[in-house]
């Protein structure tokens, strides 16, 4: 299913995205929610593996994700559009440890680091980690950005 929200932005609907699990996993004491996002390639295929990948992962418990945002892309503006949407995990990972595992994640699907917003095949970002609030270098929580990103809202809208 598809449902054009304006001229540049559509969610699409398909089985994985939007997804519930209808199993609980007390196990897992944290939840993160990410950010995913692409623009180079079959995007939205690397979206169904990341899927699987979270699903057979035991370090993560794929609780919901979003539908898919297609949207213009902000910043560096002479690329394709992207692909956005959110999930949410459970994990028993530190903020840390969590990035460690989505950067290889990344790198797995061959994401590569060229200039701010440039295009890429595969970006994770994690946006919450339970109500932490944290500033490092590596990471800062909540994500510093989200609240000006249609490509997070309108997903986070959705879960």
């Amino acid at each position: 299913m598809i449902k054009i929200l304006s001229n540049n932005l559509t969610l699409y609907f398909t089985n994985t995205f939007p997804y519930k699990n209808k199993y609980k996993d007390s196990k897992k004491i944290n939840t993160v929610t990410i950010s995913i996002g692409g623009n180079i390639g079959d995007v939205s295929k690397k979206f169904k593996q990341l899927f699987l990948m979270f699903q057979n992962d035991s370090r993560f418990f794929l609780q919901k994700t979003s539908p898919i945002l297609k949207n213009p892309p902000f910043g560096y503006l002479d690329q394709n559009d992207f692909l956005n949407a959110i999930i949410i995990l459970k994990t028993n990972l530190s903020p840390i440890e969590a990035l460690n595992a989505f950067q290889r994640y990344e790198y797995r699907f061959k994401r590569t680091r060229s200039f701010q917003d440039a295009p890429r095949t595969l970006d994770i970002d994690i946006i919450f980690y339970n109500q932490i609030k944290m500033d490092t270098k590596r990471l800062t929580l909540p994500h510093k950005s989200y609240k000006n990103r249609e490509s997070v809202l309108i997903p986070l809208h959705f879960v």
